[in-house]
């Protein structure tokens, strides 16, 4: 196995065309994240300034045969577009045999992070150090198959939508959903809720870096093979009440930014308009939501499937792989006391410094 490292905006359309026919060897590697359109949107929201964006090119007698786009520094590298980015992998070809040491030396690098690493990923599987999943809802029989397996199941959480959706309409009026809006003002008021939200809640507002400002922006509207993005909102009469930007695979479509407008909290607007979306895509390719990582209650009500996914490094013998060694050696041990908060304290201190390191 040979490596080249290439700056995205150089990679050549025969290996581009070959990236977009491997993604099509593994369901799960239908993900927006792991297109060769990813890492071109985010270098182009960078204005050309080289902030380490790369794509490793594997190559088996002289073919391209696998990729990963990753974003190197002088001693480490992470996922490109990081934080902004909800999946990283390699997309290769499975009778390659990959040997991740050599990404580190093509690269340059000591050491290699991944946090929502696909389980599957035979390369990074030994080095992972903890797991998480991606909650999924397989919609591929259709909307009605999909509401009675549910059901089937005991859960509630579509009846309890169907209530909350009566209720609306007996209260405020009629809802209007909108797939595929054009309406640039409402990506805007999407862009200010959801700096509204981190302010409230004390969390960093990753639009302040400008670039991630700039690829939302860039990417509405978008739709290239495998690559899309999509807004989709929820109206009451004339007020937005929800706002939803994804991006969009082949079949996959994957929630990237939502928020609503809290005059309407008690009707769960948000959870209304994802309904809507897998009712709409019973008329479109589309047959996957994929909701990414994050343990909450309504991604657990909905799902239907769960993605294994896992975190870790691959690093050599040095510093950055001696402190990266230590702060999980921290957040194990923390984890594995019963301090209730107190324990989850280091691992929301590596994500939240990896989040910073990310938006420079």
């Amino acid at each position: 196995m040979e490596v080249d490292v290439l700056r995205p905006q150089f990679v050549p359309a025969d290996m581009l065309a070959k990236w977009r026919e491997l993604q099509g060897l593994v369901r799960a590697w239908d993900s927006p994240f792991l297109s060769p359109c990813w890492p071109r949107a985010v270098e182009r929201a960078q204005d050309g300034v080289d902030r380490g964006l790369r794509v490793l090119v594997l190559h088996e007698k002289g073919r391209p045969q696998g990729f990963m786009a990753v974003r190197a520094g002088p001693y480490t590298a992470m996922p490109a577009g990081a934080p902004m980015s909800d999946y990283e992998g390699l997309v290769v070809d499975p009778s390659l045999e990959v040997d991740p040491e050599k990404l580190l030396r093509a690269l340059g690098v000591q050491r290699l992070d991944f946090s929502h690493m696909l389980a599957s990923q035979a390369a990074f599987a030994p080095h992972a150090k903890g797991k998480l999943v991606s909650w999924v809802v397989d919609v591929a029989k259709g909307y009605g198959p999909y509401a009675a397996q549910l059901r089937e199941a005991g859960g509630t959480a579509l009846k309890d939508l169907d209530k909350k959706r009566r209720k609306l309409v007996r209260e405020l009026g009629e809802v209007r959903f909108t797939a595929r809006s054009a309406e640039k003002a409402d990506l805007e008021r999407l862009i200010e809720l959801k700096r509204e939200q981190y302010r409230a809640t004390g969390q960093t507002d990753i639009f302040a870096a400008g670039w991630p400002l700039r690829l939302v922006r860039n990417l509405m509207g978008v739709n290239e093979p495998g690559f899309s993005g999509a807004l989709f909102t929820l109206h009451v009469g004339d007020e937005l009440a929800a706002v939803q930007f994804h991006l969009m695979g082949e079949r996959t479509v994957h929630p990237w930014i939502v928020a609503h407008t809290p005059a309407f909290d008690r009707y769960s607007p948000g959870l209304l308009l994802f309904q809507d979306i897998l009712r709409w895509m019973d008329k479109t390719p589309y047959d996957r939501l994929d909701f990414g990582y994050g343990d909450y209650r309504f991604k657990r009500e909905l799902s239907n499937y769960q993605e294994p996914l896992i975190h870790g490094f691959i690093g050599r013998p040095s510093t950055a792989t001696f402190v990266r060694q230590a702060a999980y050696g921290v957040r194990a041990a923390a984890e594995a006391l019963p301090l209730g908060r107190v324990s989850d304290l280091p691992g929301k201190a590596m994500r939240r410094l990896d989040l910073i390191r990310g938006l420079r």
